[in-house]
């Protein structure tokens, strides 16, 4: 399918001066952005819990922040989740990580009876008897679990009145907590509320149960902030590692005057799609990140159908400068440039205008970074392997120049 007769060409090039300075403006603008106002980083890289609540009447964002930071949770960010099925479902993002901090997990220590190797032993054998007197203890990272060990058959009774009687701290509900996990080694599991289950068990006390029905949430998850570094670095680096093997690819297949173009039009891509993001205040997740690595695909792959059909025409016209096979290239791959981005984009509109959550941020990054892709492809990569081309030229006939002149001088 053709949109366009055979044979036509479009000058791109004579507009090159004023698209070149554009993207490198956007490039700019989308840096400045990461440092000011910076990522709106999700809970996979900053840290923190995230809960999802649907509650029973309707409540604005401003409402459920308001209570949020009633109930002891400061800075929470509030989202909105449009679903038809529950209209009142609440997005709920806290800072806080562990269900416990460290002044309770002394305090804990210290009800559970358990002494440091060097400390004291405890003296009150009515408050600590061996059934209750932990020699180990271990708290899990989220801090809703405690692993304790016993010299002799544990008192679980007693070991749960002990946990209760630390202010602030309230066991999961259930017949079986605290519960034996092996008889042998006299060890015990204590579960405790997470932050996410004491944030759901706080706004109901604090709402009520009409507002807040279910004694649950409908999804908690969490994310330590060392776990959140590491996943920054981990994406950073998968960005950098898929353009390194992307030039490598390229300067093999074809030569090294078009891998340049490739690498800085993946690159403008990525800046491109993190701006957008930055600057909708969107949060950049696992998510986004695998669609940027989706785009740079993409991007890498629009431009290499453009540069075998340039490496084909400069074999067959070699009387036209680089800059006119370009044109000519770039127009007879138009319009199955037009069909694949095109069809691509009409499946992601419907996911991106119908999709919630997750899936219509990843379709707003795929829409970008497919836009700004194909458009790369024409005007940076085109371009910049132009003027590389126009440079490798140039000293080839300097060169050239000095090895003719050189017996000149020498007779």
């Amino acid at each position: 399918m053709e949109f366009f007769k055979p044979g036509r060409v479009f000058d791109f090039m004579a507009v090159r001066w004023f698209w070149v300075p554009f993207s490198l403006l956007a490039v700019l603008v989308s840096t400045i952005l990461c440092f000011y106002p910076g990522p709106n980083y999700g809970t996979d890289f900053k840290g923190g819990t995230e809960v999802e609540i649907a509650f029973g009447k309707a409540l604005d964002a401003g409402s459920v922040r308001s209570a949020v930071e009633s109930v002891g949770f400061k800075s929470p960010d509030i989202v909105q989740v449009v679903d038809a099925n529950r209209p009142n479902h609440f997005l709920i993002r806290v800072q806080d990580v562990s269900a416990i901090t460290d002044d309770e997990k002394g305090a804990l220590r210290a009800a559970l009876c358990y002494v440091d190797d060097g400390q004291a032993p405890v003296a009150d054998p009515a408050r600590c008897p061996d059934s209750a007197r932990a020699t180990e203890v271990k708290f899990s990272a989220g801090g809703d679990k405690i692993s304790t060990r016993y010299d002799v058959d544990p008192d679980v009774e007693k070991i749960k009145t002990q946990v209760l009687s630390v202010p602030g701290v309230s066991l999961r509900a259930s017949a079986t907590n605290p519960q034996i996990l092996n008889p042998r080694d006299h060890r015990v599991e204590i579960q405790l509320l997470s932050k996410g289950d004491q944030l759901v068990e706080r706004l109901r006390a604090k709402l009520g149960v009409d507002a807040v029905p279910d004694d649950a949430a409908l999804r908690v998850e969490w994310v330590g902030p060392k776990a959140g570094k590491l996943l920054r670095d981990s994406a950073r680096n998968a960005i950098a590692i898929a353009i390194v093997f992307i030039m490598l690819y390229l300067a093999l297949r074809f030569d090294l005057r078009f891998a340049p173009g490739v690498i800085v039009a993946c690159v403008h891509d990525a800046m491109v799609v993190i701006g957008v993001f930055i600057l909708l205040r969107k949060e950049i997740t696992l998510s986004t990140i695998a669609a940027v690595i989706t785009v740079v695909g993409y991007s890498m792959n629009d431009t290499v159908v453009v540069y075998d059909r340039i490496r084909e025409n400069l074999g067959r016209h070699r009387g036209k400068s680089f800059a006119q096979i370009i044109n000519m290239s770039v127009s007879e791959t138009l319009s199955r440039t037009i069909l694949t981005s095109g069809a691509t984009l009409l499946s992601m509109l419907g996911l991106f205008f119908y999709g919630t959550g997750v899936i219509k941020d990843f379709m707003l990054a795929l829409l970008v970074g497919i836009v700004a892709g194909t458009y790369s492809s024409i005007y940076v990569a085109a371009p910049l392997t132009e003027w590389i081309d126009t440079r490798m030229a140039r000293a080839t006939r300097e060169k050239k120049k000095e090895r003719l002149s050189a017996p000149a001088r020498a007779t």
